[in-house]
């Protein structure tokens, strides 16, 4: 039941933990654990508790089960309530890191240790340079539809990943986009102008290289799926294609090879960065 003043579960309801995140699903509940803890301490009742802090019981009752991950107004507002000074709050550093999926989070760890960054896409922009509105029209196409707040949770981690363009030193990062998603008006004419405007902002840094593949070419090595190649300080490398090793991650020099020969079969079949730049200009001039 929703009460006047407060925040039900199904108005905030935190994000899921994911099962087979080890680590998040431990922090989440040591953060549940001590909030319970420091709740009872002072002497509240979880309905007290949900009206001083404004949320639902049921809510309440999720977090500190470690069932949900609060988010950072949840935490400081318990601060405050439980007069904590600050040590509730400062769970949030621990929090945030794991409020995104665990896969995503796995991959933009990579990606913030890489000096050098390869992917050629095929069906989409890269995530790395996907706009908020266009992201968000993209994660709400999927069937079964996701909820609302998974949606923006989904959006918020690729946003975070884009954290590798201000990195210092930079890292050199190359992208191979097909024709024929740059076509595609996704989020509606706006939303595609603001990314097509966005490919060309970031196709213009110094350490950014783009090109497009145009869709009147021959066959390449990239029909049957993306390829992503990440290159690391100690001359490691990790590497994955969706037609190639089942799709799965490899780091094999004999693996990695293979990748790295068909990502620059791609490159080298692509329109050079500087007429891709020009192609993606027009099309914004055709509307």
């Amino acid at each position: 039941m929703h009460v006047d003043g407060l925040k039900d579960a199904t108005d905030e309801p935190g994000w899921e933990v994911d099962p087979d995140d080890d680590w998040g699903v431990a922090v989440v509940e040591t953060v549940g654990r001590q909030l319970k803890l420091r709740r009872e301490a002072v002497g509240m009742r979880v309905a007290d508790f949900a009206v001083a802090i404004g949320y639902g019981e049921d809510l309440v009752y999720k977090i500190e089960a470690g069932k949900r991950i609060p988010r950072q107004e949840y935490l400081d507002k318990s601060d405050e309530v439980l007069e904590a000074g600050g040590l509730v709050s400062a769970a949030w550093e621990d929090v945030k890191k794991v409020r995104y999926p665990k896969k995503v989070r796995e991959l933009g760890k990579l990606e913030g240790q890489a000096v050098e960054i390869g992917v050629y896409e095929c069906n989409s922009v890269n995530g790395l340079l996907q706009t908020p509105d266009h992201a968000r029209a993209l994660i709400e196409a999927a069937q079964p539809p996701y909820s609302p707040d998974d949606v923006e949770r989904m959006v918020a981690a690729r946003l975070a990943r884009q954290a590798v363009f201000e990195r210092d030193p930079a890292p050199s990062v190359h992208f191979v986009l097909e024709e024929a998603p740059l076509r595609r008006q996704v989020g509606g004419t706006m939303v595609w102008r603001r990314q097509l405007e966005r490919l060309l902002e970031v196709g213009r840094l110094n350490h950014v290289t783009l090109q497009v593949m145009p869709t009147n070419t021959d066959a390449h090595p990239g029909l049957d799926g993306k390829i992503e190649l990440l290159k690391f300080p100690d001359g490691t490398a990790v590497g994955r294609a969706e037609g190639k090793f089942n799709g799965r991650p490899v780091s094999d020099p004999r693996q990695l090879r293979i990748l790295e020969l068909r990502y620059g079969t791609i490159r080298a079949q692509a329109f050079p960065p500087r007429e891709s730049l020009a192609f993606i200009e027009r099309l914004l001039g055709e509307t």
